[in-house]
This record gives structure tokens, sequence and C-alpha cells, in this order.
């Protein structure tokens, strides 16, 4: 641990931009008087994914006693800086790296009545320092894989740290049985809280739909039933995108129109989408607020692609598609499936989605399809398309029955 924290700090002074941002924040968290803070529920969450699966608990604890004190914690730059302003926290913090005279420190500055982890981040000083002072500590949406370091043989004195949990939430009964045959017994089946956060989402967006930062997506989309939204893409799938895009246009007069919202809207990449598309698309920014509308209407019904290159949109424009392709699946992983599945909607992406147990979740229910190249790309997209109503049910049926689990982690751990 000492060694990992270590290299942070050498990245760090090397002008890492990420690792300054993590050693920065830590010792400002150190800095600051926190004795407001004292008397708090702790929720700490590796980054925005976590976050989104610790949300729908933060907002049904404040819904019920408007008094408790909330502290937010993130080990991720990315995690902190999308969140520090959360107006449901008493405090957005970074958390201080995991030694023992840290977490010593931290938890005699904030007193915590209980600590929540989300789904990850065992770290040992801290949850060593929890037990010790018999605070009732909590894992969340907790997921657990027979290849995780805890239950291989070298990793033994990991698999003791479980034990330091009042309680371990987990997804599935995969995860609870793993648990059980390596005699981690406080454990049971809740969910996941991502399909309670992802179903809120849609409610949120379907009823901001006149927002004015949406109108390019409408306008696009409008009289056009075959919009493919493509969320958090990366080079290997806008190939992908652009080799069915060219072969419809070879086998079907068919108008199908793609709304592109890549992971990375840096100068590079976008530069790439350019290029690639040769023209055949549109910018959300070059659209939006900058010509008459009179004009974008014409020049957002004329386009083929939307390139959606700004930030907090791809949430909200998945209501606007018919099929989703989501990003990352040729790359380290998938993102995000429920959000798109939450708008009852066909979802494809590719090969690299075994550790995600939503997506094969999809997949088992009939409402999602992974792909491994060009050509079944367009078969399956072609399918998805002609199909999209009776498969984006399965969708939608898939992501209500997965509801649940920020309700039965409420009732359990605080009536």
């Amino acid at each position: 641990m000492w060694i990992y924290f270590l290299l942070i700090r050498i990245a760090a002074l090397f002008g890492h931009k990420k690792a300054r941002a993590m050693v920065r924040g830590q010792r400002e968290t150190l800095k600051r008087d926190l004795s407001g803070c004292q008397g708090c529920v702790w929720i700490h969450a590796a980054s925005v994914g976590e976050f989104e699966q610790a949300r729908p608990l933060i907002e049904k604890l404040k819904s019920k006693n408007e008094e408790l004190k909330i502290v937010v914690t993130f080990f991720s730059p990315s995690g902190y800086e999308a969140h520090k302003d959360y107006d449901q926290a008493d405090a957005v913090l970074f958390l201080p790296f995991a030694t023992r005279r840290n977490a010593l420190k931290w938890l005699e500055a904030v007193q915590p009545q209980m600590a929540i982890f989300v789904k990850y981040e065992f770290w040992p000083a801290y949850l060593r320092a929890l037990k010790k002072r018999d605070i009732p500590t909590y894992c969340i949406s907790a997921i657990f894989r027979p290849q995780q370091y805890f239950f291989r043989w070298w990793g033994k004195g990991q698999l003791r740290l479980l034990r330091c949990f009042t309680h371990l939430y987990v997804q599935d009964e995969a995860s609870l049985r793993l648990l059980t045959e390596h005699g981690v017994h406080q454990a049971s089946v809740a969910g996941d809280t991502r399909f309670d956060r992802m179903a809120e989402v849609r409610r949120e967006r379907v009823n901001q739909l006149t927002n004015e930062r949406l109108l390019p997506m409408a306008l696009f989309a409008e009289g056009c039933e075959r919009v493919i939204v493509a969320g958090s893409t990366w080079p290997k799938d806008e190939e992908l995108l652009l080799h069915y895009l060219n072969q419809l246009n070879e086998e079907t007069d068919l108008p199908v129109k793609l709304i592109l919202v890549p992971h990375e809207i840096d100068a590079a990449h976008l530069h790439y989408i350019f290029n690639l598309f040769q023209g055949r698309y549109v910018s959300y920014s070059a659209v939006s607020g900058c010509i008459p509308k009179t004009s974008q209407q014409d020049i957002l019904r004329r386009a083929e692609v939307l390139v959606v290159d700004t930030i907090g949109l791809l949430s909200s424009t998945y209501h606007y598609g018919q099929v989703a392709y989501i990003g990352g699946g040729f790359g380290e992983g998938i993102h995000n499936t429920v959000e798109a599945a939450a708008y009852g909607m066909p979802v494809l992406f590719g090969p690299n989605y075994h550790h995600f147990r939503e997506a094969e979740g999809l997949i088992a229910a009939g409402a999602a399809r992974s792909v491994k190249n060009g050509e079944e790309l367009c078969t399956a997209m072609n399918e998805a398309l002609n199909d999209h109503t009776a498969i984006g049910e399965k969708a939608a049926a898939y992501v209500e029955n997965e509801l649940g689990a920020t309700e039965k982690i409420y009732n359990e751990i605080f009536k």
C-alpha cells in the first residue's frame, strides 16, 4: 500500500494531472476543520460510477431526515470534480490516503456514526480502524468473482478484511455463495442500487425534455423512426458504426440516423471523428445557440450523424433513439448499459462485457446483443431496429425487475 501511494506522489511530482489532484485533495481534507460533520454517516465511493450507486441511498436518507449529516468521500479526482457541489451532502471530500495514521486522523475528525463503502474500495487501514472503534460498517452493491484476490491462495489476509464489515449487501446469489464458501457469513443479496438511480434519472429527464439544451437532439431525430444513440464511444466503436452506416446506404433506402456521444471529447478525439465521418455529421456545439433556430432545424434534419461534443447530456439523449450502442466493449470494458435499458431500448455492445452483471442479465433477458465485428453489428443492429419495440419492452422489464435495492438496504440499516 505504501508503495502505491508513493508512486502516486512521484507521479504528482512529475506533473501527472490526476496524481497531483489526488495528492493535493487528500492533503486539503486533512487540513480542514470537520468538527461540524461529527456524528455523520460517512459514504465512500471510488469514482463517478460508484457514486451513482450511492446516490439513491443518500437521497432517501436526506428525505427521511434532513438533519442527518452525510459526508461523501472519493478516491478518484474525476468523481470528486463531478460531484464536489452535490447539495445532498454536508461535505464532499477526497479520502486521505489509506495509511494507519491517516485513518485514525480521519475517524477522529468526523467521528462517524456509520460508514458505508460502495461496491469496492476495501482499504485495510480504514476497515481495521472502523472495526476497532466498533463503528457499524457496510458495503452496498458489492459484487464478487472467483478471480478476485480475496479468493486466491495468496489473498487470505485480504479475505479477513471482509469480516470487518458489519454486513455486505451484494448484487447477486453468485457473490453470496462465494462469500459463504470462504467463511464470510454477514452478507445478503440486496441487488444493485444503480438500477434505482437509473430509473430515477429517466423520470427526471422525461420531465425535462423541454430543456433548451436538448433541442438539437429533438430536431435531429424528428420524423425519423430509426435513430441509434451510441453512448460513451471509443475509436473502435466509431469505426464499426461507420461501417454499419456505409453498408446500410448500399442495401436499403430506409433512413437511419446516429447520435454519437463520445466518451472523450478532447480535441484529438473530435478531430479523429471529423476525419472518420468526413463531413457527414454536424456537431452539437456548432448548432446549439450559435445559429438561428430555422437554420438549426434545417441543418439537423438533413444531417446523418449528430456528434454530442459536450458532457452531461447522454442520459437525456437516449430518449430520442430506438436502439442504444454502448461503447468500451473493445477496450477495458463496456460503459453504463442500465442507463439506456431504463428507457426501454435494445442494447448492443462489444465483446468485453463478461465482468458486467447487468450486461449479462440484459443478454439473458433477450434485450441485448454483443458483437465482435462489423458484420455482426450490421446483423444485430438491423434486427434491433426492426423489432425495437418488443426488444425494448424486455429491456424495460429487466430494469423494473431489478429495482428495490435501495429500499431493502435502507429498511435493514436505518429502521
